[in-house]
């Protein structure tokens, strides 16, 4: 290599950098001026630093087959800008793909204004308060999305957090130092500061009441300036419709939303069978579990386009909390044993609990879990008996073209990495990473073993909000 092809090099990355800058302060304008949030091919943008952005170009890249550059998505987002939308959400990887594709004629704002016509046609979004009925790990990682993700607070407003016990100004340092700091998802990127005489934290500047509360009936929300709220249970307490309802009792809430599988109420998998709930009827409804949420998306592109006449699947589960430290007493056989130092082999419900998302599936699986030595990432394992034959390249081909088009984009991740392992999922808003390289079909071409991996804290998170979204009626126009 010559000097001067090595000093060609250096300006091209000093010039992608400073491109990655004008981005990011592109994306963020965008985001906190006009509610239009950006993603590529899924993958949030903001809050995301030059580096951050520029590999998320080489996987967009690899992704479609096509070099999609900071450059051409720099000049697509000032585009955007000029177009007056009303609060959206667009997929500019989609948009810069489409555009090298079919819209050699145009110039990228008449092509944007014909691909984003729709857009004039939404309704105007009435923002929903939102209450966080419980602060663990699911309930803290729901209030780091909705207060990061605020703008000018035309979607999910999160209002209030309940929790039990005497509310003192140790209790409310412990609560901010729990939501800024996790060991595994890292610092919270906004700030967070605590009101000792209102009994609040103070996130990103905006108040957020906590609340002390031994059962839902016992809260009059209206005292706090709050109605019609939206009330996410994450304390696993109340599981069914009659526990459930107690929350509707209480003044000022209008829905509620289960952090978990519920018995008597819809079961709801965001992507695969929300069309099912009618926002207007339905006041009750659950997310499912994390992993219903992760295999849910991939049975069904199976099962719409293969067929599936039965099967297995094994979901190899980080610990939770409900597991001891050390060996001591458990309710449940093995759980007992100390989560840090065993695989524990132990049930899960989830090829049961599938067929609430895909009736077609009754009575087809069977399922297991082995919980493992790793705080969070986890992994499933679907052995399947097809109705029509595959192969390897078709399977996998199939699943590329439902994450990268259709219904289920938000929900499939696909993924190329070759040396693909628990840690590198953690922080994926994808509750179903598919691994690609992993997919295995037998010669008869109706056996097919496909692995699927699930941050089962972050990517089920992001399924809570989505539905959350549709169920409050708050959801943007996107452009997948």
């Amino acid at each position: 290599m010559t000097v001067a092809t090595y000093e060609q090099e250096l300006t091209f990355q000093t010039d992608r950098r400073r491109a990655s800058i004008e981005f990011i302060k592109l994306v963020s304008d965008l985001w906190y001026d006009e509610t239009i949030e950006l993603v590529l091919f899924r993958n949030q943008l903001i809050d995301r630093n030059v580096s951050e952005i520029l590999n998320l170009l080489e996987y967009a890249s690899e992704f479609v087959q096509k070099p999609i550059s900071i450059f051409d998505a720099v000049e697509l987002v000032k585009s955007l800008k000029q177009l007056n939308l009303p609060p959206s959400k667009l997929d500019i990887g989609k948009l810069v793909y489409e555009y090298q594709i079919d819209a050699n004629d145009y110039n990228m704002y008449k092509f944007l204004s014909v691909q984003l016509k729709d857009a004039k046609n939404t309704n105007t979004i009435q923002p929903k308060d939102v209450v966080l009925y419980g602060f663990g790990r699911i309930g803290r990682l729901v209030a780091r999305e909705l207060m990061s993700k605020t703008g000018n607070g035309q979607q999910l407003r999160l209002r209030a957090i309940v929790t039990r016990g005497q509310i003192t100004k140790s209790v409310l340092e412990k609560r901010a130092s729990l939501l800024k700091h996790d060991s595994i998802h890292g610092d919270f990127s906004g700030i967070v500061g605590i009101d000792v005489k209102n009994d609040a934290l103070i996130i990103n500047g905006t108040t957020v009441k906590v609340i002390s509360a031994n059962a839902p009936e016992d809260i009059d929300y209206t005292n706090y300036g709050i109605s019609e709220v939206l009330v996410i249970d994450n304390t696993g307490v109340y599981r069914d419709n009659e526990a459930l309802n107690r929350h509707l009792v209480s003044k000022g809430v209008s829905k509620v939303l289960l952090t978990a599988p519920g018995k008597g109420i819809e079961n709801i998998v965001y992507g695969v069978n929300h069309l099912n709930v009618n926002p207007d009827t339905t006041d009750i409804v659950s997310a499912a579990s994390c992993t219903t949420n992760a295999i849910s998306p991939v049975l069904k592109v199976v099962e719409d386009n293969l067929g599936i006449i039965c099967g297995h699947l094994e979901t190899i589960h980080a610990y939770t909390n409900d597991q001891n430290l050390v060996d001591n007493m458990h309710s449940k056989y093995r759980r007992g044993r100390a989560a840090a130092l065993n695989m524990v082999i132990t049930e899960t419900g989830a090829g049961k609990a599938v067929s609430k998302a895909l009736p077609s599936l009754e009575g087809k699986l069977t399922s297991n879990a082995i919980r493992v030595p790793v705080p969070n990432g986890s992994l499933v394992i679907l052995n399947l008996q097809l109705d029509k034959k595959t192969t390897v390249k078709k399977l996998n081909n199939l699943m590329k073209k439902y994450a990268l088009e259709g219904s289920l984009v938000e929900q499939l991740k696909y993924s190329l990495n070759n040396e693909l392992v628990s840690s590198d999922i953690v922080g994926s808003s994808a509750p179903a990473i598919f691994d690609s390289n992993a997919t295995i079909v037998d010669d008869s071409g109706k056996n097919a073993i496909l692995y699927v991996w699930y941050d089962n804290e972050y990517g089920y998170s992001h399924q809570v909000i989505r539905l959350a979204k549709h169920i409050s009626k708050v959801k943007r126009f996107t452009y997948y």
